[in-house]
């Protein structure tokens, strides 16, 4: 897909580094596919991905966790 922000390049298959924070908790995931513009360096997460991170960064709040590093797997 052409990047939206810069739209001067397609964007191609990477893994990404993602960073949630909710409340007092931190939540670092890696290795999370996305696509990547070659050009300015965005990242577009698909909705499924989304989604699971979203599950993984509740989880995490809701046990109280602070700061919580993980790599990325898929359900």
């Amino acid at each position: 897909m052409k990047c939206l922000v810069c739209k001067q390049d397609e964007t191609k298959p990477g893994k990404v580094t993602v960073t949630l924070e909710r409340g007092k908790t931190t939540l670092v995931v890696k290795e999370v596919p996305a696509q990547v513009c070659a050009n300015c360096g965005e990242e577009y997460v698909d909705d499924e991905t989304t989604q699971r991170l979203l599950k993984i960064a509740e989880e995490a709040a809701k046990s109280g966790v602070q700061v919580d590093v993980r790599e990325y797997a898929a359900a």
